[in-house]
């Protein structure tokens, strides 16, 4: 049975301790916001941002750059803050995850004020052409090949154009567009949305599948508080080599408007050639 829990619930944090620049956190990684036993990487980050803008006096993360030291398991992790600059607009603060003395993700965050700003230019990145929520495709939690309960958490519906990988036809062209709803809350916020940087399935996937590819590197952007209703999603691999494989993702609200970016450098092992 799916293990289902609010996004707010699953990321809620409890303050234990706060000394000047300093703060603790304990949180409860919950099974259901996870890809194959982990916690996602992008819940993760959803995890520290909560904790981040609890304490300063920004109230939305605006920034996250994030290494994924090793992965976490569910459960009890506590969350250690530093806050290394505090300042009118921004303020930074370092955030470590850790679970039995041991550092899992270490990141610095950035926060301020989505309601202080309005989009000035945004050159050439309008929204993709994708299908209607409808007419997408809903990816689910359990598969022959994944179990991917975040899929149960999310409304993830691909692209007929982007569905070639789960029959074994990639396209060769390593992206993959769709949307995203959250399940049972109106909209994404500033948080929810970092979850929807990283929640696709992994772009290189419509070059070739292979199995997991772990995030060694992780940076988010929310540039907006957005609309009502589902995302749309542009997901890309830019180059594999050496092992590795950098994707990048875009969101829009659906006035068209970009709330996030995302940039993110992981593993992967592609059959010899």
């Amino acid at each position: 049975m799916p293990v289902r829990e609010t996004f707010t619930q699953a990321s809620a944090v409890h303050e234990r301790h706060r000394d000047g620049d300093r703060a603790s956190f304990s949180a409860d990684l919950h099974p259901g916001w996870g890809v194959g036993g982990r916690p996602n990487g992008g819940y993760l980050l959803a995890v520290l941002g909560r904790a981040v803008a609890a304490t300063g006096r920004h109230p939305d993360v605006v920034a996250v750059s994030a290494h994924f030291l090793r992965p976490p398991a569910t459960g009890p992790a506590d969350v250690e803050l530093e806050v290394l600059h505090e300042g009118r607009s921004v303020s930074t603060v370092r955030a470590s995850l850790r679970q039995e003395g041991r550092t899992c993700v270490e990141a610095l965050v950035t926060t301020g004020d989505l309601d202080r700003t309005a989009p000035v230019w945004r050159g050439e990145i309008e929204p993709p052409a994708v299908a209607a929520m409808e007419d997408c495709t809903r990816l689910v939690a359990v598969t022959d090949a994944f179990e991917v309960p975040l899929m149960d958490q999310l409304d993830l519906r691909l692209d007929p154009g982007s569905m070639g990988w789960t029959v074994g036809a990639p396209t060769g062209r390593g992206e993959l567009l769709g949307r995203i709803a959250l399940l049972d809350e109106p909209a994404f916020d500033p948080l929810s949305l970092l979850v929807a940087v990283d929640a696709f399935p992994p772009a290189p996937f419509d070059v070739e599948v292979t199995g997991w590819v772990p995030t060694i590197q992780l940076s988010a952007y929310v540039r907006a508080r957005p609309a009502d209703g589902p995302v749309v999603v542009r997901h890309r691999a830019q180059v594999i080599a050496q092992g590795r494989v950098d994707e990048t993702t875009t969101v829009w609200d659906r006035n068209g408007a970009v709330v996030a970016q995302g940039t993110q450098l992981a593993g992967i092992r592609l059959a010899p050639r």
